[in-house]
């Protein structure tokens, strides 16, 4: 089973995108906003389905920041366990 995603793994994995720090990623930012595109979303998406957790392209757009983005797989990385 493929360690599950933590909260310090996903402001991880947007720093790496957003060329900042972890500490930086700002959870009440709009993802878009900060600089994400689609194209990134897409590989974000598939580095966390390979945790486990699933959510499609929709349902992260739909949420206009990163913290709604980690209710959002916390929970369903919940529902998964």
């Amino acid at each position: 089973m493929p360690a599950p995603l933590t909260l310090e793994g996903f402001r991880a994995d947007l720093a790496e995108y957003l060329y900042l720090r972890p500490d930086e990623v700002d959870l009440a930012d709009n993802p878009l906003y900060a600089g994400l595109d689609s194209l990134r979303i897409v590989t974000l998406m598939e580095r966390w389905r390979a945790t486990g957790v699933e959510a499609t392209f929709v349902e992260l757009a739909e949420r206009t920041s990163f913290g709604q983005w980690w209710q959002l797989l916390s929970a369903r990385q919940e529902t998964a366990r």
